[in-house]
């Protein structure tokens, strides 16, 4: 496996594996990886002759410092997981390497990061947006992956990628989770054990929506029981619960079956933030 921290010469080294013919995977990541990370890399070897994951905590994306500066960091144990699954190539820059100077670009899209977690993180996707084209543009692969979870993140780029005509194919790969139902999250080494234990909570939480909708519940009704089921676990606050069209995140008043809908939840296991989601279909 080889390991880059400049941009120069991992462009040079992918550079002749393009010329050899080779396909090149790329799997964007900021580290503290799990098993969710793991199915990325191994979605991308099962297409593509090379995989490059990359680790680098995106500071543009961030709107609360102290959210930063507290993101789990365990860079051994991430080079020795991607070993072991035969990843062949980590990019891990730093700030410097990726931001020469402050940046001033800022992205916009439209509705799409205005709702969820765009309302509750202004400025995030743009930071999103601006490192991972950044990314793109470094390793030009012919595939990119990422994961369920982040299913507005996911959105944002899709268009990204489809607004700046980049040739290479995008895959969302299904959410990973404990077994107990909570979705495997780099956030999770934050929880204090309590913490863990009632995270389940949005989880069951959204499992208990579908399948109250599925029944024909208003999503008046739903949305009251997901927020009394929330915030009357110990330690657990909802921020938002929504039911969105996965394909434009336009967010719905009741089951569209015109719509593609996406339960997404957020909310705060003491100060760690959580998210999730699930398709209704």
């Amino acid at each position: 496996m080889e390991i880059f921290k400049q941009i120069a010469p991992l462009r040079s080294f992918l550079g002749e594996l393009k010329k050899s013919g080779k396909t090149i995977g790329l799997v964007p990541t900021m580290g503290a990886l799990h098993q969710g990370h793991i199915s990325l890399i191994e979605a991308s070897k099962s297409q593509n002759s090379v995989t490059v994951a990359s680790i680098y905590i995106n500071p543009t994306q961030f709107n609360n410092p102290r959210d930063l500066q507290k993101y789990p960091k365990t860079p051994e144990k991430d080079v020795e997981m991607l070993r072991k699954v035969g990843c062949d190539v980590v990019f891990c820059p730093d700030d410097e390497e990726m931001y020469e100077d402050a940046p001033l670009l800022k992205l916009d899209f439209g509705s799409l990061d205005k709702v969820m977690e765009g309302k509750f993180r202004p400025g995030h996707f743009s930071g999103v947006a601006l490192v991972v084209s950044k990314l793109f543009n470094i390793v030009e692969p012919d595939s990119a992956y990422f994961g369920q979870k982040d299913w507005q993140q996911y959105a944002v780029i899709r268009r990204l990628v489809t607004e700046l005509k980049f040739s290479f194919k995008l895959y969302s790969v299904p959410i990973l989770r404990e077994p107990d139902g909570l979705a495997m999250s780099s956030r999770n080494l934050r929880l204090t054990g309590s913490q863990r234990t009632n995270a389940i909570v949005f989880y069951q939480a959204i499992a208990m929506a579908k399948e109250s909708l599925k029944k024909g519940k208003s999503l008046e009704t739903v949305k009251k029981a997901v927020s009394d089921k929330v915030n009357e676990t110990p330690e657990m606050r909802l921020e938002y619960f929504e039911l969105a069209d996965s394909k434009n995140l336009n967010i719905l008043d009741g089951v569209d079956k015109t719509a593609s809908p996406i339960l997404c939840i957020a909310g705060y296991a003491g100060e760690v933030r959580l998210i999730d989601n699930m398709f209704l279909d």
